[in-house]
């Protein structure tokens, strides 16, 4: 499903170049699910935001299905980005003036999909998240557990083929945390979806199939 080869990202700082990313090489098979686990600093968000199309590597190639998903224009990747990947964040990112339904239909409505198919989604998603009975509630009437679960919701409304969590659980008590993490992994069984998280979580690294560790700009079995 996804293949990177060499992948290298190069900051400048003050003028001096940062490697954070040095030849970083993954291969990732459909509904896989994998925990990548690093030091701050050591680059795992960056390497996520360039596998999501949110940041441009310096080098290599980042392959869905055989075809590099940076040789194309901004608009298909965006297009490729809205479609088939699914982003869920530390922070939540919620629009606090819109509830959660508007919240989690937001991916819906930037692809062009009508707003009825995409409340019907978004009431899908949302109950699949446990949240069936929160719909019309804004985030600040939301703890913060079920801020996560909206944005699981808002995630996966558009149905990807590959879900990225940056530290989902981070901001959690672990008894929420555990919630949010069983709520991940009942995706990946019932969906297929593709997992793949970014992590301080040691409990959280070992409930996937394969963890990863980042360190000197590059991936090494852990």
């Amino acid at each position: 499903m996804l293949d990177v080869r060499n992948l290298t990202k190069t900051f400048l700082k003050d003028g001096n170049a940062v490697e954070v990313l040095k030849g970083v090489n993954l291969e990732v098979t459909a509904h896989e699910t994998v925990a990548i686990l690093g030091v701050s600093g050591s680059g795992k968000t960056t390497l996520l935001q360039i596998l999501g199309l949110l940041d441009h590597p310096s080098g290599g190639n980042v392959c869905y299905g055989g075809i590099d998903v940076f040789a194309g224009d901004e608009k298909k990747k965006a297009e490729f980005r809205n479609k088939r990947i699914g982003f869920v964040f530390q922070f939540h990112h919620l629009l606090p003036e819109f509830t959660a339904l508007e919240n989690a239909m937001m991916p819906a409505i930037i692809s062009g999909m009508s707003k009825k198919a995409a409340i019907q989604r978004a009431e899908t998603a949302l109950t699949e998240a446990g949240l069936g009975d929160r719909l019309t509630h804004k985030p600040g009437e939301l703890s913060g557990g079920e801020q996560q679960r909206v944005a699981v919701a808002r995630a996966i409304i558009m149905e990807p083929e590959l879900l990225l969590a940056d530290e989902p659980t981070g901001n959690l008590d672990r008894e929420t945390g555990w919630l949010i993490e069983e709520l991940l992994l009942e995706l990946n069984r019932k969906r297929g979806t593709t997992l793949i998280v970014v992590t301080h979580n040691m409990e959280l690294a070992g409930r996937m199939a394969r963890t990863l560790g980042l360190k000197d700009g590059k991936l090494y079995d852990s």
